[in-house]
């Protein structure tokens, strides 16, 4: 399951979403998330749908790998829907009764909704990582926060740091993937017993886990520093972000997309 989550994991393949500017998709993908939460409608999901689908697709990552990062959460979607089911109130008779328990319709109705929000936000921040590498995210972070500057806000460091916790995300997956593997080949179980035992049993991780990281938090600034990193004073680029015709392109979708999703 841990190799599931796509979070902050990079697909590398040449495709129209990857060439766009990085500024551009955070941006997009932040309007995306508020257009979630705008919408009040069913036949508005039917736009998410199809805008969704069609990034899928010209992204030229596979449908089954993005899917792949909804395992992960499938408790998190299941609490929400079993909370709202069971805790929204409704009008009129309820559909199951037992007890102190009133199933009602609109119980059921935003139970539903809240589930498909949740599937398309993790659907579309993954997107975000899938499609845009840890140096152009750096850079898109950098150069929006910019303007902060002069209030004070140390925009590289800040962009770097966020960076960096996306990247080393898939790798803190991986060194537990491999913690676990090497304690159950010792006879560790963390699979029998209830949801409790389970969780006691991944106390031992923690120890292993939290020096690992450490140490490459370590080896990560030896390597900065051997390389004269001093922060974002007088740093160049080899890659200069230019807002190009595609990148306008797809503001103008985005544009649309956004206005159909008030609308609707």
């Amino acid at each position: 399951m841990l190799r599931d989550i796509t979070i902050g994991q990079y697909y590398a393949v040449e495709s129209p979403i990857h060439r766009l500017d990085p500024r551009f998709k955070i941006v997009a993908s932040m309007l995306y998330l508020v257009s979630l939460f705008l919408i009040q409608q069913w036949i508005a999901y039917a736009a998410v749908l199809l805008f969704i689908g069609v990034t899928i697709k010209l992204s030229k990552v596979p449908a089954k790998y993005v899917l792949r990062g909804l395992r992960p959460i499938f408790m998190l979607i299941l609490f929400a829907f079993i909370i709202n089911v069971f805790f929204t109130p409704g009008e009129g008779d309820p559909l199951f009764k037992f007890g102190w328990v009133n199933i009602y319709a609109e119980g059921l109705d935003r139970a539903f909704f809240m589930a498909i929000r949740l599937i398309f936000l993790i659907i579309g921040t993954s997107l975000l990582t899938l499609t845009t590498s840890p140096i152009e995210l750096t850079d898109g972070i950098e150069y929006l926060l910019t303007p902060f500057k002069r209030i004070g806000l140390p925009a590289h460091e800040l962009a770097m740091m966020m960076t960096i916790a996306l990247r080393f995300i898939p790798t803190l997956l991986e060194e537990t993937d491999k913690i676990m593997k090497a304690q159950m080949a010792r006879g560790a179980d963390f699979e029998s017993g209830n949801l409790m035992n389970r969780a006691k049993a991944l106390i031992p991780l923690l120890v292993p886990l939290f020096i690992s990281a450490f140490r490459r938090a370590d080896e990560l600034a030896m390597a900065m520093e051997a390389r004269c990193y001093r922060g974002g004073e007088g740093r160049t680029r080899m890659k200069v972000l230019q807002f190009s015709r595609r990148d306008l392109s797809g503001s103008i979708i985005m544009g649309i997309y956004m206005a159909v999703c008030i609308l609707l």
